[in-house]
């Protein structure tokens, strides 16, 4: 390695929205502030904390809910259709 081009690798704190902090290495300078970590991301904590900015998961619920309607009355149509061919 060349002497004098690399950046400096040094240790930084991450500190997070949560107020988790932590310690790693990075060629930043100073602090790091992250706004979500893995002490709070839904996906490693298993809960679900949901940030909803205008109503997008309750419209995507209702949605999905609709969906899902459409789906047991379309099997109940299909069932009644295969019972009357049976009999």
């Amino acid at each position: 390695m060349k002497s004098g081009i690399h950046p400096a690798y040094d240790a930084v704190n991450v500190v997070c929205a949560c107020g988790s902090k932590f310690e790693t290495r990075s060629t930043h300078k100073g602090d790091l502030r992250v706004e979500i970590c893995s002490a709070c991301h839904p996906f490693f904590t298993g809960r679900q904390k949901l940030i909803d900015t205008e109503g997008r998961v309750d419209r995507f619920q209702k949605k999905f809910a609709k969906a899902k309607e459409l789906q047991a009355q379309a099997k109940v149509v299909a069932d009644a259709k295969a019972a009357r061919r049976t009999h």
